[in-house]
């Protein structure tokens, strides 16, 4: 079994960023909305915050109480739409449950929206327009390269939660020449044939070691993008210990895709500084 670790192939573009950064008169800058107090989020964010100050980018936080009306999140947001000196806009998610997360998202606007999430860069990026890909596939992507592998014509199963998910990581593989397919987390059991004919196999589930070894063709490559708490232990969706013996590549969970997304995330706010600038990108 080898262990794809993503923090590797971050910083490799995390160094670029820099380089790029230090010769700039201006700094990019993020800003990033945080609502509510789970725990998770709190990370994320301040991970985050951690790597722009590590690559000399400015950063932002603006937190809100789960109390809070949602009205102050959309004003906040227009504020920093307005900002000139804010060049990307995030809202760290999931949101508690009164708010409405789209309505929240499509706030945005889509020139400052550098998790691909506004609705105006989804279809511009189905149609290959986007001046920047969704952060979460670009960073599976990105891992799935660093295996070295030849990766032309192989077939991808999506394990996930969410069709639209799969539709984008759909178009993302498709770059890379590789086809896939989706399949419902409901509904592991009853593909777990087809599952096993995968010689990619990813997941963005978010519970405990739901997929097991069975599932997993012997010499696949599996990205691990579920993360979730067990025994207060972060654990990923694939059963780690389970593959142990196959020969197979793998992504670990913490250590995975997670550094992976933030310097997406980092590598799409330089460019939206530069778009926004008029600069090369």
């Amino acid at each position: 079994m080898d262990i794809l670790y993503g923090k590797p192939v971050a910083e490799k573009i995390l160094i670029e960023i820099k380089k790029k950064i230090e010769v700039l008169d201006e700094k990019p800058k993020l800003g990033v909305i945080l609502v509510g107090s789970d725990p998770a989020s709190r990370l994320y964010v301040d991970l985050k915050r951690k790597r722009a100050q590590e690559i000399g980018m400015d950063f932002e936080l603006s937190a809100f109480l789960e109390t809070s009306a949602e009205g102050e999140i959309l004003q906040k947001i227009s504020q920093l739409n307005q900002d000139l000196n804010v060049n990307g806009i995030i809202v760290q998610l999931p949101l508690p449950v009164k708010f409405d997360t789209q309505k929240i998202i499509n706030a945005i606007l889509p020139e400052k929206d550098v998790d691909g999430f506004h609705p105006q860069n989804v279809e511009e990026f189905s149609r290959g327009e986007s001046i920047f890909e969704p952060v979460f596939p670009q960073a599976i992507a990105s891992l799935l390269k660093s295996s070295k592998q030849n990766l032309v014509g192989k077939k991808a199963a999506i394990l996930a939660n969410s069709k639209k998910f799969f539709q984008t990581m759909e178009i993302v593989l498709k770059k890379e020449g590789i086809d896939s397919f989706y399949v419902n987390s409901k509904e592991l059991e009853k593909s777990a044939g087809q599952i096993k004919m995968a010689e990619i196999v990813i997941t963005a589930i978010g519970k405990p070691k739901v997929v097991s070894a069975d599932l997993i063709k012997n010499g696949a490559l599996v990205i691990d993008g579920g993360i979730s708490k067990e025994n207060e232990k972060v654990v990923g969706d694939v059963d780690l210990e389970g593959l142990s013996e196959k020969a197979i590549f793998i992504s670990p969970v913490p250590g995975g895709v997670g550094p992976l997304t933030i310097a997406c995330l980092l590598n799409n706010v330089y460019r939206a500084f530069c778009v926004q600038n008029n600069l090369p990108k």
